[in-house]
């Protein structure tokens, strides 16, 4: 569970976050929604530990993140940014041992239980084909899958990904949704992510956590967000929730 309090973060004399109170399970599938500007990513970047507030107190799990440093913070959170650093001469395999970082001893050799992790990783994500290929030679859909087996061989118990599907055609949208939760459900990973698509967020969101203005405007449950005013009021638009035609689940239409 990470407890926020009090955060405020200012740029150019304007709140860009400006949070009282705020608690985000780390054991659900917590998808962060906002219009451009929101606050989104500034949230993610603090919730991983890759910027500090300039006041308030962040806690992860009862224990203050910027007391814990890099690598134990790592082996806590796996962290995947919206624009991805390059993987320029690097196969898919040593992408994913990248991961293995926050374990590595002191010259950093890799054991056993580290190609192990690797492995795993890679056949969890279905790239183990691809594993002498080149990372960035990779289609869009097969190269994020190769990232998230990064962050699976980091064997931290939560992720946060910033915007992992804003480059992917729709079928590879909604199977990495498919992979995520299914690495919830298997391996009882957290999971913490921004999506803009609102129908993706509808159907595999546990909780989620609503930005507009850099502060919260709803925390909660999928069905407490099944509701059209309250949809609109957040997009500023009008917005119809309608039955799915084959599944137990509702579909956000703009009116």
């Amino acid at each position: 569970m990470y407890k926020l309090n009090n955060i405020l973060m200012t740029r150019e004399q304007r709140d860009i976050l400006n949070i009282g109170s705020l608690k985000i399970p780390t054991d659900k599938v917590t998808v962060i929604l906002g219009h451009n500007g929101s606050g989104k990513s500034t949230l993610v970047n603090l919730l991983a530990g890759q910027t500090k507030p300039d006041s308030g107190s962040i806690e992860l799990n009862g224990h203050p993140i910027h007391a814990l440093n890099s690598r134990n913070l790592a082996k806590q959170v796996a962290y995947l940014p919206q624009h991805l650093p390059q993987a320029e001469g690097l196969s898919v395999r040593e992408l994913v041992k990248l991961g293995r970082f926050p374990w590595l001893g002191t010259f950093g050799r890799m054991k056993p239980r580290d190609h192990e992790a690797i492995d795993l990783a890679m056949q969890a994500t279905k790239v183990t084909q691809y594993a002498e290929h080149s990372a960035e030679k990779l289609s869009g859909g097969e190269r994020q899958r190769a990232w998230v087996a990064m962050l699976l061989a980091q064997q931290s118990p939560l992720l946060i990904l910033d915007e992992p599907t804003s480059a992917l055609d729709v079928h590879h949208q909604y199977h990495l949704m498919e992979l995520l939760c299914q690495l919830k459900r298997e391996q009882g990973k957290g999971v913490i992510i921004i999506l803009h698509d609102l129908n993706l967020t509808l159907r595999y969101a546990e909780h989620i956590l609503a930005l507009k203005q850099g502060k919260v405007v709803f925390s909660g449950s999928n069905s407490e967000l099944m509701d059209s005013s309250r949809l609109s009021e957040l997009y500023n638009t009008e917005i119809q929730l309608l039955d799915h035609p084959t599944q137990d689940s509702k579909v956000a239409v703009i009116c």
